[in-house]
């Protein structure tokens, strides 16, 4: 880990944020907060934990010897750093690009709003009435919003309104398999599937699997609350818990339509487990990556590629209970990583 990386880490610590996240610790391990001041320092040193990290994880239930199986916010930079090659990235920046470049995995037809002509635009909305608008870069579903080209008065005031949103790409709406559509019927719930790389024989491998289900009517998954699955059954074998993790929400049950979570099966999930292992030597030079996968009826769709896969969402307490993070599955196919 490079000391200007560190730095930079530590410029960006705001005392206020770090009282919030030191009060939050006290409120759900009831530790002192001197001693847990103390314990996040030593975690921050020993283990590249920041306080974040300390919170999400639960660092203060977890011995030394625990704590350093967990991928933090600095181990996961050096990983990233050594498997995936920076000259590859825009790929995966650029959404454009990447559905251009993945096609045969992404399986839906998009239009480039700010190259397409017109008449291209017109041809592609005929097609498809109502579609989803998205930026050209960007993460967490942030900026992309479900539109029909009925709400709008005629084709030129949709025209104009994507114009002024600032639309980039328009993409066709995937269709959700049923049985997803049971727990949440307001997005594509997607799965998060991670893929490496093998160093003994270049072989790619899916490390972990979360179903993420969306909340509160949204037409995206992000903001929602995701569910580990077991690799060898397809099923969810962990309760849900929100990305942040630290808000100590854990969900049994989807809240709106009240149906069980845990043992349930994911539909075509060994399916996409051979989808995104393809994709994966796609382009070889990316060896860890994070795949939003959606389920529709005739199969699995990638709706994104992530190249710089959060660190913290796979190793949340409610889904690891034996207190062991991922860092050893990572160092299993690839020994040459050390922390």
């Amino acid at each position: 880990m490079s000391l200007k990386y560190y730095l930079r880490v530590l410029s960006g610590m705001r005392f206020s944020k770090f009282k919030e996240i030191l009060d939050r610790a006290h409120q759900f391990s009831g530790k002192g907060r001197l001693w847990l001041t103390r314990d996040m320092i030593h975690c921050a040193r020993k283990f590249g934990a920041g306080y974040f990290d300390y919170m999400t994880f639960g660092f203060w239930d977890l011995n030394d010897e625990q704590r350093a199986t967990y991928i933090t916010r600095m181990v996961s930079k050096k990983m990233i750093t050594l498997l995936n090659d920076p000259a590859y990235e825009h790929i995966f920046d650029n959404k454009d690009e990447f559905e251009t470049v993945y096609a045969e995995f992404v399986r839906r037809e998009h239009v480039n709003f700010r190259t397409a002509s017109k008449e291209e635009v017109r041809a592609f909305a005929q097609r498809h009435p109502v579609m989803f608008s998205k930026p050209a870069t960007g993460s967490c579903g942030r900026g992309c919003s479900k539109v029909a080209v009925a709400d709008y008065a005629d084709f030129d005031a949709f025209y104009a309104a994507m114009q002024e949103q600032e639309a980039w790409l328009l993409e066709t709406v995937l269709e959700q398999h049923p049985q997803n559509a049971e727990v949440y019927p307001n997005a594509l719930n997607c799965m998060r599937m991670i893929t490496l790389i093998d160093s003994q024989k270049g072989e790619p491998h899916v490390i972990f699997a979360t179903q993420k289900f969306g909340l509160n009517g949204r037409v995206v998954d992000n903001y929602g609350f995701g569910c580990r699955v077991d690799l060898e059954t397809g099923k969810i074998c962990s309760p849900g818990v929100s990305g942040d993790g630290s808000l100590g929400i854990v969900y049994h049950e989807h809240p709106m339509t009240h149906v069980k979570l845990e043992g349930r099966q994911v539909p075509m999930f060994f399916e996409a487990c051979e989808m995104v292992k393809k994709a994966a030597l796609k382009v070889p030079q990316m060896r860890y990556m994070g795949w939003d996968v959606g389920i529709t009826p005739d199969g699995p769709a990638i709706v994104e590629g992530n190249n710089y896969c959060a660190h913290d969402f796979w190793q949340l307490p409610a889904q690891t209970p034996e207190k062991t993070g991922m860092l050893p599955v990572i160092q299993k196919y690839v020994p040459e990583f050390k922390r």
